[in-house]
């Protein structure tokens, strides 16, 4: 009995110690660091290094690590063009959709590190002494799910206008064009550009929406494996986590696939014009 009374305490006390928001480490002047932070600057110097190291050794006949980074290239694009079934876009879209997968995957997989969340330093918060780990997970963190989201979102309607003119692609949202072309039609026009109008605010609504959905999905569940692991621990610290870690690992795949094909199918379906956008969100969200 008092055994699982201790158990139940320290998973409380677990859990108590994950906050919502990442716990800054240290500052530079102004400039907070945070543990998450910490794990991304880890991420994006992993993938700088990755680059410098194989810009510097081309060769025409890859070897060894190349080859499979060159099979990695492949698959993505193969991926990608399943989806757009256009080799112009795919390679339009190719740096934006494969930086965010592998970033994203990269971050999830870090958190699986030894020492991620339970090695840190004690300071006294809210009147008690409280671990901060030094590392995070960087997707347990909701300002960066959101700053990836909000960047891929803006890059679909950059690529919009560029595909298809500031106009035509703005008109989309605020269908002023549509409105102006039905006086010359008659009433009944008139009223279904009204209304065309309203659905084009309606968009506008939903590209926020869009943005919320991809970070929040992200967050929630690298968060939540976050929480499930420190229960696991907080129950028995050998063999039975292992199982969980291993979700964990699956999860951070499955997050960071369903991240990136989603940008892909917002990409897709921006660039289109007006008469195709739905049979092509359609086709676009189905390979998603």
């Amino acid at each position: 009995m008092q055994s699982c009374i201790k158990k139940e305490s320290k998973i409380e006390l677990a859990l108590a110690s994950i906050p919502l928001a990442a716990e800054p480490i240290f500052e530079i002047g102004n400039f907070t660091i945070t543990n998450s932070m910490l794990n991304a600057y880890i991420a994006v110097a992993f993938f700088c290094l990755v680059a410098i190291v194989v810009t510097m050794r081309k060769s025409i006949i890859p070897k060894g690590i190349y080859n499979f980074i060159e099979m990695l290239i492949e698959f993505a694009i193969s991926e990608i063009d399943k989806v757009t079934n256009d080799k112009i876009k795919t390679k339009k879209f190719l740096p934006l959709v494969a930086t965010i997968f592998f970033f994203v995957l990269f971050s999830n997989w870090l958190g699986q590190l030894p020492g991620t969340g339970s090695i840190g330093i004690y300071e006294l918060l809210h009147g008690e002494l409280e671990l901060v780990p030094l590392l995070r997970p960087a997707t347990s963190d909701l300002n960066l799910t959101l700053g990836i989201a909000m960047i891929a979102i803006f890059t679909t309607h950059l690529a919009g206008m560029r595909q298809l003119g500031i106009f035509n692609h703005i008109s989309k949202f605020l269908n002023f064009k549509g409105i102006f072309k039905s006086l010359k039609k008659g009433p009944m026009a008139i009223i279904v550009a009204i209304v065309e109008f309203f659905i084009g605010l309606i968009e506008i609504i939903g590209e926020f929406a869009k943005t919320l959905s991809l970070s929040l999905r992200l967050f929630g569940n690298i968060f939540a494996g976050e929480v499930l692991m420190t229960v696991m621990l907080g129950l028995f610290s050998y063999v039975l986590p292992i199982p969980f870690m291993f979700l964990e690992i699956l999860v951070g795949i499955i997050q960071a696939t369903v991240f990136a094909m989603l940008t892909l199918a917002f990409l897709v379906v921006a660039t289109m014009g007006h008469g195709e956008e739905e049979h092509e969100e359609e086709h676009a969200t189905a390979h998603a």
